[in-house]
């Protein structure tokens, strides 16, 4: 399991682990700058040396009033102690710094000097030799950065855009980011924040990590472990927490024995003629995943095209709810996918007859955007086998009022996140809701929320293409063919979706997708 904490959550395992006398606060202090410290050699060895090497990397530290300040501390008297060429600057005065803080700031003035956070704006001289250590505010921050903090990050913000500007290492989370929902907290006349290279967290990653804006601010992320691990697998027993997308390999198993209607037979109604090309994507999708027998629905006038473009698939004549009724009459039929490419009408006629079937059913495309001024006419027709699949436009239509609270300004934290909205979505919709992103969310009516983030070292940028949601909406039916239950459905499908992608690489389109499967597969 890969969980991700918000700051309330992180704070409850530090007083836990306090509170029981396990560990002291100024341990844990110790451990997170060491962390720091070493993941900056480890990144910029050129910062230690000798005295005499001229050809050191300067360090300059920013601690802020906090133990996020007192994190920096540590990094800046360790790194000092590798010989490092280390400066740090304090935002407020050294008495007002919490007690571990404080500590620390005092054996720190033991070794150099500690000069105020608005003598930093000199580093605007400061070339891309320089390391600047973020270590103002980290997860504790509510509010958007005021001040000379404030000016300080539009200045690096601007430095960063040149070629010579300094590297930035964020302490837990970039300061002006919230760490429950990686929103930067403020409105439109805030500072743009800049880009770190090096986040250092620990003992789990945030949400603010991977959500919104803060996939592209954090850079190069790094979680250590600083002594937390009890608290944490207690805190992940109680459930509640969001984790990583993660299949479980066992469940796509097959049995060398098994007959083909043992691993399901999945439903994909299309459009009329000119319009199959989404269904037959979302088709492919389901057999490539491994479903027995996927038959395409389609109307009169499309069956000439799609007959001349399948061989495995199956296809069936499906003009209105009485030929959906009567195909449905086969029990073998158990997992149904309706949207891509199936028109706006054409789905408000045959969406509640394949709700009324009770079957495992993907809702996607136009399938949901049919229902977008009635959408509590849909919502009273789920059940618990159905997922939902929106991109973000079919999200605000259907889920305006949560969309609303997504879209207004964070101006303090913690600030509404994409996961609190697919939370709220599922509650609300009484079923599986899988909103489609650089930062995929899936959620369930009990809370449950699984994130596929497509950032940093799984990023893949050529899966934004014309006909990816259909081939993701293929495998997810796919997969409930099979007999996966939603929630597994959807995290497999999302990751999976994501892994083939990235193996094929640049150049994709979306019918490779269903044809990198099988190497990710055999992988996995």
């Amino acid at each position: 399991m890969q969980p991700f904490l918000t700051a309330a959550q992180m704070r409850s395992i530090e007083s836990a682990a306090m509170e029981s006398g396990r560990v002291r606060e100024l341990a844990l202090m110790e451990c997170a700058g060491q962390a720091v410290a070493d993941s900056i050699l480890a990144q910029w060895p050129d910062v230690a040396g000798p005295e005499s090497d001229g050809l050191r990397r300067p360090v300059m530290v920013l601690c802020g009033p906090g133990n996020n300040g007192g994190d920096g501390f540590v990094a800046a008297r360790l790194l000092a102690a590798h010989g490092s060429r280390v400066e740090v600057f304090l935002l407020g005065q050294p008495d007002a710094l919490p007690p571990s803080a404080r500590r620390n700031c005092e054996r720190w003035q033991g070794i150099g000097p500690l000069r105020p956070l608005a003598e930093a704006a000199g580093m605007a001289q400061a070339t891309n030799d320089t390391v600047v250590v973020d270590a103002l505010f980290g997860t504790g921050l509510s509010r958007p950065l005021s001040g000379v903090a404030r000016d300080l990050f539009g200045r690096l913000a601007a430095l960063r855009h040149r070629d010579n500007g300094p590297r930035l290492v964020a302490v837990d989370i970039l300061s002006g980011l919230c760490s429950d929902s990686g929103r930067v907290l403020g409105d439109d006349t805030g500072p743009e924040l800049p880009a770190a290279d090096l986040t250092v967290t620990f003992e789990a990653a945030r949400l603010g990590h991977v959500l919104s804006a803060g996939a592209g601010l954090s850079g190069r992320l790094v979680v250590a472990p600083i002594g937390l691990a009890p608290e944490l697998a207690a805190l992940a027993a109680g459930g509640g927490l969001a984790e990583a997308a993660r299949p479980d390999p066992s469940a796509l198993a097959k049995d060398p024995g098994a007959h083909k209607y043992d691993h399901g037979h999945a439903l994909i109604l299309s459009g009329g003629a000119g319009r199959s090309g989404a269904a037959r994507l979302a088709a492919r999708g389901a057999l490539r995943i491994g479903a027995g027998l996927v038959t395409l629905g389609a109307p009169p006038d499309a069956l000439p095209e799609i007959a001349a473009q399948i061989t495995a698939l199956m296809l069936r004549r499906i003009n209105g709810r009485g030929d959906l009724v009567r195909m449905l009459a086969d029990r073998r039929v158990n997992a149904l996918c309706l949207g891509p490419g199936l028109g706006v009408g054409r789905a408000r006629e045959l969406v509640p007859a394949a709700l009324a079937a009770g079957r495992a059913l993907v809702l996607d495309a136009d399938a949901l955007t049919a229902f977008a001024d009635a959408p509590q006419e849909l919502f009273a027709r789920l059940h618990p086998r159905c997922v939902l699949t929106p991109h973000g436009g079919e999200f605000a239509r259907l889920f305006p009022d949560i969309a609303a609270r997504l879209q207004a300004p964070a101006l303090e934290g913690p600030a509404f996140s994409r996961a609190d909205a697919v939370r709220a979505a599922a509650a609300e919709a009484g079923c599986v809701v899988l909103l489609k992103g650089r930062d995929t969310l899936i959620a369930t009516p009990r809370g449950q929320v699984r994130v596929n983030a497509a950032t940093g070292a799984r990023a893949a940028p050529w899966l934004a293409t014309a006909g990816a949601g259909d081939v993701l909406a293929g495998f997810l039916t796919g997969l409930l063919a099979r007999g996966l239950e939603p929630l597994a459905a959807a995290e497999t499908a999302a990751w999976l979706h994501l892994e083939a992608a990235r193996d094929f690489g640049a150049g994709l389109v979306a019918e490779d997708i269903p044809e990198a499967l099988p190497d990710v597969l055999r992988r996995f």
